[in-house]
């Protein structure tokens, strides 16, 4: 448990960065299931909008240090390319 006054801040700041990076997360989520949903009932258009709106939202959450920049570019590569593979 916290003693000092400045552990206890930093337990408060912890906390309210944790509740910030969750919702970010959680949001980011979110927009890669639309695209992965509209992939999966095979429309292309649908899936280029979704992906057009998910990828600034999975680059913003690498630079938050949400998740790895690696991680994000795979996840983006991975959806453009199954996106691409549906015209086929």
């Amino acid at each position: 448990m916290a003693n000092t006054a400045s552990a206890k801040k930093a337990v408060r700041k912890i906390e309210h960065r944790t509740a910030i990076n969750r919702s970010r997360r959680s949001q980011m989520r979110t927009y890669v299931r639309k695209v992965e949903e509209a992939i999966a009932a095979g429309d292309q258009g649908a899936a280029s909008a979704a992906l057009r709106v998910a990828e600034p939202l999975v680059m913003r959450a690498a630079q938050k240090g949400i998740v790895h920049a690696n991680t994000a570019s795979r996840k983006v590569s991975r959806l453009s390319k199954r996106i691409n593979a549906l015209s086929k």
